[in-house]
C-alpha cells in the first residue's frame, strides 16, 4: 500500500532526526524542542513501531512479498524500541542503580542512538529514493 510506504518514510526519518538531534542527557529539566518532548517521542515510537509491523505484513510491491520492505519494516520497529526505551530510561527514579535486564538493554540501545538516527535517516532517504529496490 501505498499510505504504509509514505508513513514509513516519513516515520523513519522523523525518528532518525529525533535520534540524531535529541538531547542526550536522559533527564532534561525543560524539554527544548519537540526532539526533547516525551508525549511526541512516545507516540512517534509507538507509530514507527506499528508501522514498521504492518510494513511486514503489507509489502508495497507484490513481486516480492517481505524483501522489497524489510529493511525499513525492521529500522521502524526498532526505532519505535528505542524511542520507547529513551521514555523508560527519563520516567525511572533510578536510573544509575537499577540493575534491571530491560534498564540494561535500554541503556545498550541509547548509547548509540546518535549513529542509528543517522542509519534511520539514510534508510528514509534510500527507501524514498529507490522504492523497487529489492532490499529497500
Amino acid at each position: 500500500m501505498v499510505q504504509l510506504y509514505f508513513l514509513s518514510i516519513l516515520c523513519n526519518a522523523l525518528s532518525g532526526y529525533v535520534l540524531f538531534a535529541g538531547n542526550d542527557n536522559e533527564t532534561p529539566e525543560k524539554p527544548l524542542s519537540f526532539t526533547d518532548n516525551p508525549t511526541f517521542n512516545l507516540v512517534l515510537g509507538i507509530l514507527s513501531a506499528v508501522t514498521g509491523v504492518l510494513k511486514l505484513l503489507s509489502p508495497t510491491v507484490d513481486k516480492i512479498p517481505i524483501l522489497g520492505d524489510l529493511v525499513p519494516a525492521i529500522a521502524g520497529i526498532a526505532a519505535g524500541l528505542v524511542l520507547i526505551f529513551g521514555i523508560y530510561r527519563r520516567n525511572t527514579s533510578s536510573v544509575s542503580t537499577s540493575t534491571n535486564s530491560l534498564d540494561s538493554l535500554a541503556g545498550t540501545l541509547l548509547a548509540f542512538r546518535k549513529p542509528f538516527g543517522l542509519g534511520l535517516l539514510a534508510v528514509a532517504l534510500l527507501h524514498f529514493l529507490f522504492p523497487q529496490a529489492l532490499f529497500l
